[in-house]
């Protein structure tokens, strides 16, 4: 009796046009406008890299040549130097090629751009504590000769001291919270056909209700196969939609997959049993209850920072609890533990939060909706 109730609900699950237009059409359509919008932005913006400058020695100056030489020699030099004549240099100036032009005069550098920006600030400040530690070792040189190699080589040494530390292993791209987010609304999006589930099982909801009250079949059992097949339902739309996400659009989801769609398939079951605890609450109409749900599901994931990315950090800040119990942003954040975190422990935490609130809406949609008696049908 389970599998034929579980049969019947999985072939009118697929017929719904709810779980078709925004379980699987609107995720894949929104996915791939954030990929136009936010794609290749990380990369030519945020991540740093090697300033292209000329230089223009007319000193025969040593000293620049060899720091210059030790910086390119590192893993994420500063600057990417061309050596070069004055005519030439200013023709890559004006032709985009090079940020700025350093000229080396008499152990001084000077400098000239053609903008203002954070790689000609860069340029500036190598030229400004140049020449400072130039003025330091030629005060030295007058007071104690002897000194010089030892002061030379602690100053240049300090101008190639910057290195890079990484905090984490994993994608710091922060705007993959996008997708994250994303990934949150459809699973809570599930809560529509979980609430169709909660209102097709009342007498007094719909005809199908009432036709299934009259049934021999026991409650529990239809109404368990109802459940299940939209857990099921709801699990293939998130399998789908993180493999459309992370295989045609690339997106970067960590080296951990497997725990990636775990995350998937236990948000999308967290969100259908939201919609059927809610569902199995008052008398009101379904159209009625998917209009405050709708708009519920839109305000959590606002605070997980679906619309404004830096949201979830402010309440964080300033009201961390509401980041606890809201299942957008639990959702989002087991995404990002997998991609930012080596360790599973916060992931573990994520992952059990959700378990936990599935039970909860699963047990009280269930109480509510099997304790229900009509005086007639």
């Amino acid at each position: 009796m389970f599998l034929h109730d579980l049969k019947y609900s999985l072939r009118s699950g697929l017929r719904a046009r709810v779980m078709l237009i925004w379980l699987l059409i609107f995720p894949i359509a929104l996915s791939t406008l954030f990929k136009i919008a936010f794609g290749n932005v990380y990369e030519s913006v945020e991540l740093f890299k090697s300033v292209p400058a000329a230089v223009v020695t007319n000193d025969g100056s040593t000293e620049l040549r060899g720091v210059l030489d030790s910086m390119e020699s590192s893993e994420n030099p500063l600057m990417k130097v061309t050596y070069a004549d004055k005519e030439e240099a200013e023709k890559l100036l004006s032709d985009g090629d090079v940020q700025g032009i350093i000229y080396s005069e008499d152990r001084k550098l000077s400098l000239t751009v053609a903008g203002i920006g954070m790689e000609e600030t860069l340029l500036k400040t190598f030229c400004d504590q140049f020449n400072s530690r130039v003025s330091v070792i030629t005060e030295a040189a007058s007071k104690d000769p002897a000194s010089i190699p030892a002061v030379s080589a602690e100053l240049m040494k300090e101008l190639n001291s910057v290195s890079e530390e990484k905090l984490t292993e994993g994608n710091m791209d922060y705007f993959n919270e996008y997708f994250y987010n994303l990934i949150a609304m459809v699973a809570l999006f599930g809560a529509l056909i979980g609430l169709s589930t909660a209102v097709d099982n009342q007498a007094n909801l719909s005809a199908l209700g009432a036709r299934k009250n009259c049934s021999p079949t026991p409650k529990s059992i239809s109404l368990a196969a109802c459940l299940i097949s939209r857990f099921i339902l709801q699990s293939f739309c998130m399998v789908v939609g993180v493999s459309y996400m992370r295989f045609i659009l690339k997106i970067d989801f960590g080296d951990r997959l497997g725990l990636v769609y775990l995350s998937a398939i236990l948000s999308g079951i967290l969100g259908v049993s939201i919609g059927f605890a809610v569902g199995s609450i008052g008398a009101g109409s379904y159209d009625t209850k998917q209009g405050v749900l709708t708009g519920v599901i839109m305000s959590l994931c606002f605070l997980s920072g679906l619309m404004v990315a830096d949201m979830k950090a402010i309440i964080a800040e300033k009201l961390p609890i509401v980041n606890d119990i809201n299942p957008a942003a639990v959702i989002t954040d087991s995404f990002h533990c997998l991609n930012v975190f080596t360790d599973t422990k916060i992931y573990t935490v994520k992952i059990v939060t959700m378990l936990g609130m599935t039970l909860l809406f699963s047990v009280i949609g269930f109480i509510l909706t099997r304790r229900r008696k009509y005086a007639s049908l």
